[in-house]
């Protein structure tokens, strides 16, 4: 490929409400612990199954992809992975059609499946119906309780589509390690989500970002801005000291895909020498210029981890309120 800059998607939230979003917003930086269960099941990839006269994996051979979400298995809906079991459990080793949601169409397909050597019928498929992590809170409005966060959507890690939902919550999260970035490896921040300080549920998840209500600290209120080429900062967390501003470039703002992006770059010396940059888990940090909140981080240059992308907060506000009028 020539020329282009590779991307690693980082965790990171954006908030969704039920009223109308006020001009002054409480700002983010804190880290979030993010629980999300699938609307049907995501194949993760695929298995062969050791059957008498040789492998096979019967998904595959019939034409399912990596971050496929299944949605009916024979006459079965599916929407958990317990109505998955129910209706593996019923496999007599005929032909089966299985209905799969790709990007935004229905698919189906007809495979038969194989009974390994201990006499169980297998699919050899692997699952998921859950998505976990550790983000970064972007906004929350106090008014209506609304919280925004990521700045992207949840997605499959090696399709990058968009994970449906089916229901989610984020609670308080700690920071216990960081693993810098350099280039060609994206660094992490480790967290431990804390389950027992629920935050809130999740609504949505969209290419702006995960969007929910709930009880959140309200400090730090600002009035949004748009964002323009010229000196900036970002707030996040990297450890116990609590959330940190660190100095960063806008270098260019351009609208593309019916959204204002731009490309960011890190200039405080303090974070280039713990985290090389921008790294996984930062998703979401808010970028403040002139004093104004203006937009989040997004995404890191995987071969340049002291540059990335970041969205407008307007981006985020816009899809805040589209899912409130489709409520």
């Amino acid at each position: 490929m020539k020329r282009k800059i590779f991307v690693c998607i980082i965790l990171c939230a954006a908030l969704l409400c039920s009223g109308a979003l006020a001009d002054s917003l409480a700002v983010g930086g804190t880290p979030l612990g993010i629980s999300m269960r699938i609307e049907g099941v995501a194949v993760a990839g695929f298995s062969e199954v050791e059957t008498d006269s040789g492998t096979i994996s019967p998904a595959e051979a019939a034409g399912l992809e990596a971050g496929d979400i299944i949605v009916k298995l024979g006459s079965n809906d599916i929407a958990t992975a317990k109505d998955f079991t129910h209706a593996v459990a019923q496999l007599d080793g005929k032909e089966i059609s299985v209905t799969v949601s790709r990007g935004d169409k229905l698919r189906q397909f007809n495979l038969t499946p194989a009974k390994d050597t201990e006499g169980v019928w297998r699919l050899g498929v692997w699952l998921r119906d859950a998505i976990s992590g550790v983000g970064t809170l972007t906004f929350y409005d106090p008014e209506s309780g609304l919280y925004g966060a990521l700045g992207h959507s949840i997605s499959d890690s090696d399709t990058g589509r968009v994970m449906p939902l089916h229901d989610g919550s984020i609670c308080s999260a700690e920071i216990v390690d960081v693993i810098p970035g350099k280039a060609g490896a994206p660094g992490e921040l480790c967290g431990c989500s804390d389950e027992a300080v629920p935050l809130g549920d999740i609504q949505i998840n969209c290419v702006c970002g995960i969007f929910g209500t709930g009880d959140l600290p309200a400090e730090d209120i600002l009035e949004t801005g748009e964002m323009k080429q010229g000196k900036a900062l970002i707030r996040c967390t990297l450890d116990g000291s609590g959330v940190q501003e660190y100095e960063i470039e806008i270098q260019k703002v351009a609208q593309g895909d019916g959204c204002t992006t731009a490309v960011i770059h890190v200039t405080d010396s303090a974070l280039l020498e713990k985290t090389g940059g921008i790294v996984q888990g930062m998703s979401g940090s808010p970028i403040i210029q002139d004093g104004e909140l203006v937009g989040a981080v997004t995404h890191v240059f995987v071969n340049d981890p002291t540059s990335g992308y970041g969205i407008s907060i307007y981006d985020m506000l816009d899809a805040a309120q589209a899912v409130e009028r489709a409520a």
